[in-house]
C-alpha cells in the first residue's frame, strides 16, 4: 500500500500566493489540487506555480485574460522563453505545465477549449545521465576520516547514497525510525511523498551501525534527542545544501572533478552499476522511485554507451 506524508497545503499556498502577488485565484486553485488532491511534492508544486505564474504575468502583460488565451498567445509566450534564454527542456516543462493547468480549468467548465491544444512540445535532446566508475566510487567512500565523528557519518552518508540511489532530499529527510536493520531495508519517501522500502545492503549497514552506535550520540552531545537520522554539529538534521558542500569536498580528497561528485551522480552510478550486472530494469525502477519505467530505461542507453565505446577501444577492428 502506498502512504504518504501530509503537506501543510496553505503553507504551499501562501508561497505561491507571493510569486504572483496574490491576485490569481485560478493558479490558488490548481494549486491546491496538486498539493492536496494529485500529492504532489512540495518541489513539483512550486515548480508549476513558477511555471504558469510566470505564464499569468506574460497574459496579463499583454492584456489579455488567461481565460480567453488563444493558442497564438502561448506560442509568443514559449517563443519569448527561448529567446530569453532558457533551454528547450525548461521550455518543455513550462508548457506541460500550463497544459496541466488549463485542463484543469477545462474540467471546471470554465474554459471551452485549451489554447495548448495546438502547441507542440518542444524538441529536446535527451542527455545521457554522467555516473562515476567503481574505482571512483571507491575512492570517494574511502576519502572521510572514519577516525572522527563527523567523518563516520559522513562516511556512512555516502554508502547509503550509493546502496540505495535516493535522491539527496530523501537521504537528508531519512529519520530514525524509517530504518530496518534488522531485515535491512530503509523507508524512503520520494516525489509526491510516495512511500518505497529499498534494500540497504551489508556494507552500507555496518557503516550506519557504526554511525549510530558511535559518532550520532557524540554529534547529539547532550543537546536533546533528534528523530533525523544524519544530523550536523548544531543537532539539526543535515540539508541538502550541507550535503552537497561535503560531496564536493570529498570529491577534493578523492581527486575527482568536483562536476561529477554530485549526489545526483552517484543515484545515477547506483543505477549504471546495477544494470551493468544484470539486474532488472523494473527492480531498478522500483528502488529508484520512478513512476514510470521510461524514466529508468535511459539506462539502458548508458550501457550500450559504454560497451559501444569498449568495443572501439579494444576490439581489432572497432
Amino acid at each position: 500500500m502506498t502512504l504518504s506524508r501530509p503537506i501543510k497545503t496553505d503553507t504551499v499556498l501562501h508561497r505561491h500566493g507571493r510569486l504572483i502577488g496574490g491576485k490569481e485565484p485560478l493558479l490558488a486553485d490548481y494549486i491546491n489540487v496538486l498539493a492536496v488532491e494529485r500529492g504532489l511534492s512540495r518541489n513539483t508544486v512550486e515548480s508549476y506555480g513558477r511555471d504558469i505564474g510566470r505564464y499569468l504575468r506574460y497574459i496579463e502583460s499583454i492584456k489579455r485574460h488567461p481565460l480567453k488565451a488563444a493558442h497564438e498567445d502561448v506560442s509568443a509566450f514559449l517563443l519569448r522563453l527561448r529567446q530569453g534564454g532558457l533551454s528547450s527542456q525548461s521550455v518543455a516543462r513550462s508548457l506541460i505545465a500550463i497544459r496541466g493547468f488549463y485542463r484543469h480549468l477545462l474540467k471546471k467548465g470554465a474554459i471551452g477549449d485549451s489554447p495548448c491544444s495546438y502547441v507542440d512540445i518542444p524538441k529536446t535532446t535527451r542527455r545521457l545521465p554522467a555516473y562515476l566508475t567503481l574505482n571512483e566510487v571507491e575512492g570517494l567512500l574511502g576519502a572521510s576520516d572514519t577516525a572522527t565523528a563527523t567523518g563516520l557519518r559522513d562516511r556512512a552518508m555516502i554508502e547509503v547514497l550509493y546502496a540505495t540511489g535516493l535522491r539527496a532530499s530523501e537521504l537528508v529527510n531519512l529519520r530514525l525510525n524509517d530504518l530496518n536493520l534488522q531485515i535491512g531495508c530503509l523507508t524512503a519517501f520520494g516525489k509526491g511523498n510516495k512511500e518505497r522500502m529499498v534494500p540497504l545492503g551489508g556494507e552500507a549497514m555496518k557503516w550506519l551501525k557504526r554511525y549510530i552506535e558511535d559518532a550520532r550520540p557524540g554529534i547529539l552531545k547532550n543537546r536533546m534527542t533528534s528523530r533525523h537520522l544524519f544530523i550536523t554539529s548544531r543537532g539539526s538534521n543535515m540539508t541538502r545544501q550541507n550535503f552537497w558542500c561535503m560531496m564536493k569536498k570529498y570529491a577534493v580528497v578523492a581527486r575527482i572533478d568536483g562536476d561529477r561528485v554530485k549526489p545526483h551522480i552517484i543515484r545515477h552510478s547506483f543505477a549504471t552499476h546495477l544494470l551493468e550486472r544484470g539486474a532488472d530494469l523494473r527492480a531498478v525502477q522500483e528502488m529508484l522511485g520512478h513512476a514510470d519505467i521510461s524514466t529508468t530505461q535511459i539506462y539502458t542507453h548508458v550501457r550500450k554507451e559504454m560497451l559501444k565505446r569498449l568495443h572501439r577501444e579494444h576490439h581489432p577492428r572497432g
